[in-house]
């Protein structure tokens, strides 16, 4: 079986008094939350692999019978 690419990003866990708030910084919109930190980065984890599963899906059938050129590219991200 052939192993998936992998991205960093960077995940950020707010504490608060019901447990940690997450959201990663480079992906609007995803952002969880946990009863511990390791409960908050599994569901961050998993929603962020729902939405690529759920963007790839949508591109699918946006292309479906299209004449299309795919390629990877890179991108720096800058650090503050």
């Amino acid at each position: 079986m052939e192993q998936q690419p992998a991205i960093a990003f960077t995940a950020v866990f707010l504490k608060n008094e019901h447990g940690y708030v997450s959201f990663v910084e480079e992906l609007p919109g995803v952002n969880s939350q946990g009863r511990t930190i390791d409960e908050a980065r599994a569901n961050l984890t998993r929603l962020a692999e729902v939405v690529f599963d759920a963007e790839r899906t949508c591109c699918e059938e946006l292309l479906a019978d299209k004449d299309v050129v795919r390629e990877q590219f890179r991108v720096a991200v800058p650090r503050a």
